[in-house]
């Protein structure tokens, strides 16, 4: 077999379905409501609590709403194509494993290591969104944390490329991640419980927010909608809109986690696509609703704070009873993003490895917890450092980089696989998939290119690491190399 079949060749989903039965066995205790819960978890957190007032700021004006909308149809065509192949193929993998029965193994490589800067700079990215509302709520306390423990001593400089800020470390962002990491550790169900809690705290937080700001819109601010270009790109008019668009899609990651939760679902053919599609229509109605609100108390120049809810009620001294309720929503949401990101990296990992991409102990099942032990606490250590040393802005930006890639990948995996195994059983089928796959791929893959210059180097590098990995490991010890020998 040639080098390049060898690298495109394909797993049968007989077999991967197969070998559930024989891999370690996960507790099976989540249920529809509970994917439902670990998707809201994985979503609603810094992109709308921080991010939105950014985007607002420096891109859309009022037209966030747009920005929103626009990425949450491209997510809705994903999410739909996931829950084609959850359905069908319930196992930790995700996209990694959907590309693996679809595109070959060196694609499902490159998209399982994208689904890295999903997952792992997710939880690293949101838990320096959580040390900012953090310290922001102790200095109303009176407690005042030195800023070179609450800062990342790495910086996007004038010329968009890293520097040194003089901070040491961000240590509230470093705690959050270990701390999460040992529920994580423990057990899946305690892991759910706590998201549940969360989730609702951070739901409901939104609504309040959304009834009590709503009589203080002026429909003033709300003009114009779409403000003119500055003269550079991506401030403002319709390259503002979609660079927005292309940040902004990092509101939606995490709805995917569902899936990568199968394996501990009780009846992953219904419940998985419940969970996917649930997720994402309750996120996508609550981030319009919450932006449009917000977009109308104040004007969209003053968002771009890190705090941009709290300056919204700011603005507004009758609200000021609902700062503190804000902000500890805010904590709890994204103290769940952190929690719902950390499940879902491990089992990609763990996914990986049982197919010898990765190491075998990646794979390890905890004998009393019945977790992937070994990948969280790598997961745990990895997520730790980075959430201690970079910016939110340079990770929500290659966040949005990866999970564009992955949703592009299962959109058109999901196409591939209908006309090479049309006969294959689907408990779930994708709607007028020639539309769907084709318009999902083309505007998941399309907004890719609306992100900025350096995001794309930044990428770039970090699929060149990922690539080197695949050669010097992957491809020898690939499991399903080894059985065709």
């Amino acid at each position: 077999m040639s080098l390049l079949r060898r690298c495109f060749a394909v797993r049968p989903v007989e077999a991967i379905v197969a070998e559930l039965d024989r891999a370690p066995a996960l507790k099976r205790v989540l249920s529809a409501s509970s994917l439902t819960a670990i998707g809201l978890g994985s979503t609603i957190g810094t992109g709308i609590f921080i991010l939105t007032g950014t985007v607002a700021a420096n891109h859309t004006g009022p037209a966030l709403t747009l920005a929103l909308l626009i990425a949450a149809i491209g997510s809705a065509l994903a999410a739909i194509c996931y829950s084609e192949f959850a359905a069908m193929i319930p196992v930790s993998g995700s996209a990694y494993t959907y590309a693996y029965c679809t595109l070959g193994e060196s694609v499902a490589w490159i998209i399982g290591w994208n689904l890295s800067l999903e997952y792992l700079m997710s939880a690293s990215a949101v838990a320096v969104g959580w040390s900012q509302y953090v310290v922001n709520l102790l200095g109303d306390w009176g407690i005042h944390m030195p800023a070179a423990l609450t800062n990342a001593p790495l910086d996007k400089g004038a010329d968009r490329f890293l520097v040194t800020t003089g901070s040491i470390i961000n240590l509230p962002a470093v705690l959050i991640v270990l701390a999460l990491g040992w529920v994580l550790y423990i057990g899946i169900k305690e892991s759910a419980t706590a998201n549940n809690i969360m989730v609702w705290i951070k739901v409901a937080v939104i609504v309040v927010f959304v009834l009590a700001g709503v009589s203080y819109i002026d429909t003033a601010n709300w003009h114009p909608y779409l403000p003119e270009n500055t003269g550079k790109d991506g401030e403002f008019g319709i390259s503002g809109l979609l660079r927005g668009t292309a940040i902004i899609f990092f509101s939606y990651v995490g709805f995917d986690a569902a899936s990568t939760a199968a394996r501990e679902t009780r009846n992953p053919q219904r419940d998985v696509p419940l969970g996917i599609l649930g997720a994402l229509i309750i996120s996508a109605v609550l981030y319009v609703a919450m932006s449009a609100v917000m977009t109308g108390m104040v004007p969209y120049q003053k968002l771009g704070a890190d705090a941009p809810v709290a300056v919204a009620l700011d603005a507004h001294p009758q609200l000021a009873w609902l700062g503190a309720l804000v902000k500890l929503g805010a904590i709890a949401g994204m103290t769940s993003v952190i929690l719902m990101s950390m499940l879902g990296q491990p089992r990609i990992f763990l996914a990986m490895a049982d197919d010898g991409l990765l190491p075998p102990g990646m794979s390890k099942v905890h004998p009393k917890y019945r977790t992937p032990h070994v990948a969280t606490a790598i997961t745990t250590v990895l997520a730790a450092v980075i959430a201690g040393l970079f910016p939110l802005n340079i990770l929500g930006e290659l966040i949005s980089m990866g999970i564009l890639l992955a949703f592009t990948g299962v959109c058109i995996g999901v196409l591939v696989l209908r006309y090479t195994r049309p006969n294959l059983q689907r408990p779930f089928r994708v709607p007028f998939a020639g539309v769907t796959c084709v318009l999902g791929a083309v505007i998941c893959g399309g907004i890719t290119y609306f992100l900025p210059r350096e995001t794309w180097l930044l990428f770039l590098i970090w699929s060149i690491l990922g690539f080197s990995i695949y050669a010097i490991y992957g491809y020898r010890h690939s499991r399903m190399r080894a059985e065709g020998k």
